[in-house]
């Protein structure tokens, strides 16, 4: 996120850090990365040492959710997948904290390049590897993110007035305009999700794109494994197929997760925007992403 959490204080990440981690941390700094999560850097004598998250929780996922998340990337990699950077347990041997009403997490600080060009062979041959290694005990299993009475409730409430905010109106009258795509999506959204319990299902990333790779000296790593799932492999192969890829991913299958994906993002944008918010920069690209998905192939 662009802008740090409303009442979280680096202070109170430094402490944080020092308790459950590593008490040679001087410093935190908060980095204007990603979207979703909040991030720091954590410094000892003026080196970055540690890259810390605080992943926000209900209504998305569980604490104990997120901690089976990073514990199964953690076995992924004693597992022999080098590319996965995985969590840093605390000093009481969990890999997560609760923290501010979230939960609070550390990678190794790796420097490197992040968001450039998609490496399509790299990415698919690390999928692959990654969906054929036997999935760890008790990762999240997938289950649909979005309801089946979705587009009725979104329907309802674009009948009120939304924020206050500069994006409010403009963002309630674009739902408006899209609350019969939002009913035909949501509708086969959830008949594909039936099917999908016949399917063969794999450990999956959630979201391998080039936005969670970073480019070390060392090689690439695949990182950001809050979304770590047992699910058909389609989840992860449809970042492959929109970059170009020739793949042999079920139509039905991807057809699912391009739903999901969008329809989980405009659920989120619309809860956004129908709450008060200040025109900051992440209400600026959320305002975008919410326009863009509603108007998307």
């Amino acid at each position: 996120m662009r802008e740090p959490p409303v009442g979280v204080t680096d202070a109170e990440v430094l402490a944080a850090v020092r308790g459950h981690w590593d008490a040679g941390i001087d410093r935190v700094e908060h980095l204007p990365v990603g979207f979703g999560a909040h991030h720091w850097a954590a410094y000892d004598e003026g080196r970055p040492r540690l890259f810390v998250t605080l992943d926000a929780l209900e209504p998305r996922q569980s604490a104990a959710g997120l901690e089976a998340a990073y514990a199964g990337a953690a076995a992924l990699y004693d597992a022999g997948l080098e590319f996965v950077l995985a969590s840093v347990p605390t000093t009481g041997g969990t890999l997560t904290t609760p923290f501010a009403g979230a939960a609070l997490s550390c990678t190794p600080w790796r420097e490197g390049e992040a968001d450039g060009p998609t490496d399509l062979a790299w990415t698919t041959t690390a999928l692959a590897r990654l969906h054929a290694t036997a999935p760890p005990a008790g990762i999240p299993r997938w289950r649909p993110l979005v309801a089946a009475d979705f587009a009725d409730a979104t329907a309802a409430l674009t009948r009120s007035e939304w924020g206050p905010g500069p994006h409010a109106d403009a963002a309630r009258d674009a739902v408006r305009r899209h609350v019969d795509d939002l009913a035909r999506w949501t509708e086969r959204y959830h008949r594909l999700a039936e099917a999908a319990r016949d399917r063969t299902w794999v450990a999956t990333h959630g979201e391998p794109g080039s936005h969670n790779q970073l480019v070390t000296v060392e090689g690439r790593l695949l990182v950001d494994w809050e979304s770590l799932k047992l699910a058909p492999a389609e989840l992860d192969l449809r970042t492959l197929v929109e970059d170009g890829a020739e793949t042999d991913a079920e139509p039905e299958m991807l057809e699912l997760f391009d739903l999901e994906w969008r329809l989980d993002e405009i659920s989120q944008y619309v809860a956004w925007f129908a709450a008060p918010h200040a025109g900051t920069a992440d209400d600026e690209i959320a305002f975008g992403d919410l326009l863009h998905e509603l108007a998307r192939e």
